[in-house]
């Protein structure tokens, strides 16, 4: 078990390492130069070149690349990301003022993710309908298939400007938050259908669901007691996956509701070549990805012993 755990734990660490390695790289050998869209965007006034030079000097820009990645990983690995270019406000504290809203709208879309996937899954298995069972085997795939843009733009055009139930933008009340997590939460949600569906239907062919049904078990005492349990180990599997995807979507979403938060710091921070911004956030998602998946790894042998001492492999 100590291994497996030291195991996962070097590998979160290298998938952070690769995600700030690749990220700098990525966005300081982009084409432009950031000091420059700085300076553009400020009162008007011409820039002179020592004064850019200074400018550069001081977000360190004006050393060999190798140097500032030494410079800038170290920073990041006692939690400093630098300042932003565009307003000179700490990468952290922006992280942190626009962290709250974006994870108050992810936890949302992920609970509507899961109940949707699992009512879903659940009901397409339980059922002895088969029409009914074809229907929401299909949905899933369905709802995999919509743009996240064009699902947010039809709940506003017929909830808010049709039938006026909901805000169509801000972040005002919790009723502002209905229609950006369903909107958010649907493709994750028919995701975790689609493997939890595929799981159950195989866990329910297992000799030891056809030994409870012989015993008397009842349909419903079958799917919760026995089939669920081993079921939904590949769909735990997919979590992971889906925290990333809400985070991706937050930008999509935040932008088509006009929400604060990650979204829209990530929209304006790449308009403005933001640099220090826009690798904060690259890292701190990668960060929120490595520690879901390393708690789902934790989780996997308490589920099934087997997988610690690899027997289940």
């Amino acid at each position: 078990m100590a291994v497996y755990l030291l195991r996962r734990v070097a590998l979160a660490v290298g998938v952070l390492w690769a995600a700030y390695t690749v990220s700098f790289v990525v966005l300081y050998l982009l084409p432009g130069d950031p000091v420059a869209t700085m300076a553009a965007g400020g009162d008007g006034e011409p820039v002179s070149p020592a004064e850019l030079d200074a400018l550069r000097a001081r977000y360190g820009l004006d050393q060999p690349l190798i140097v500032q990645y030494g410079t800038k990983l170290w920073a990041a690995l006692q939690g400093d990301f630098g300042r932003s270019f565009a307003t000179g406000q700490d990468v952290s504290s922006a992280i942190g003022e626009a962290l709250p809203s974006t994870l108050q709208m992810s936890l949302c879309g992920l609970l509507v993710a899961i109940v949707f996937g699992s009512a879903v899954a659940l009901t397409a298995t339980y059922t002895r309908s088969r029409w009914l069972r074809q229907v929401l085997m299909g949905l899933p795939s369905l709802a995999v298939s919509l743009p996240v843009f064009w699902v947010g733009l039809m709940l506003v055009q017929l909830f808010s400007f049709r039938l006026g139930l909901l805000p169509s933008v801000g972040a005002r009340g919790p009723e502002a938050l209905v229609l950006p997590a369903i909107t958010l939460g649907l493709p994750t949600g028919a995701l975790i259908a689609q493997v939890l569906a595929k799981s159950m239907s195989q866990a329910l062919d297992e000799p030891y669901v056809t030994t409870a049904r012989a015993k008397g078990v009842g349909e419903a005492g079958v799917h919760l007691r026995h089939a669920l349990g081993n079921a939904v180990i590949p769909a735990l599997t997919v979590f992971g996956y889906v925290v990333g995807n809400l985070l991706a979507g937050s930008v999509v979403v935040e932008t088509v509701f006009t929400r604060p938060g990650l979204g829209r710091l990530t929209v304006s921070s790449v308009g403005v070549q933001d640099i220090p911004v826009v690798q904060g956030i690259v890292v701190f998602a990668a960060f929120v990805f490595v520690l879901v998946n390393l708690a789902v790894d934790l989780i996997y042998p308490v589920l099934d012993p087997r997988i610690a001492t690899g027997a289940a492999l």
